[in-house]
């Protein structure tokens, strides 16, 4: 059966690791300026703006759900173009990386949501993960570059 090129969902997914990369970046910056506050009371820049720090925290919540959809979108282009392309998953460690990524993203995620004054296991949690994910990102990287290599002609 001849298919069409899937060179146009590697484009999306080329793009949406990028930016879920930058995402994550923009979220440690933001997450470590909420975290100084939190605990020193002053912005790492010295200087704290009435309502700048719920600025900071929205912006926050917004580039981590920007992530968590970015991560999403790149689980379904993977799954779509490596049944398209070979037929069945699992052809490299390539999709466990991937699976390891998607649940620490979404784990994380929901921590974020229970982070209150009552629920203490829940920042803890969510810092531990987005470390652990540091980990994740480098691996999938590595392991999409090999997967990439074998679509270029």
């Amino acid at each position: 059966m001849h298919l069409p090129s899937f060179l146009w969902l590697w484009k999306i997914a080329a793009w949406s690791m990028g930016l879920s990369i930058l995402a994550y970046a923009i979220l440690a910056m933001s997450g470590f300026w909420l975290w100084q506050v939190r605990n020193t009371g002053r912005s790492p820049i010295g200087v704290i703006l009435p309502r700048g720090n719920n600025f900071v925290k929205q912006f926050h919540y917004a580039i981590g759900i920007t992530m968590v959809s970015l991560v999403l979108l790149l689980l379904a282009v993977g799954i779509v173009g490596t049944l398209g392309h070979f037929g069945s998953l699992g052809h490299s460690s390539h999709l466990v990386a991937g699976l390891i990524v998607v649940a620490l993203v979404l784990v994380s995620a929901f921590s974020a949501t229970q982070i209150s004054a009552g629920k203490f296991w829940a920042r803890p949690l969510h810092i531990t993960l987005n470390v652990i994910l540091f980990v994740g990102f480098t691996w999938v990287s590595l392991t999409g570059w090999d997967v990439v290599q074998k679509y270029l002609p």
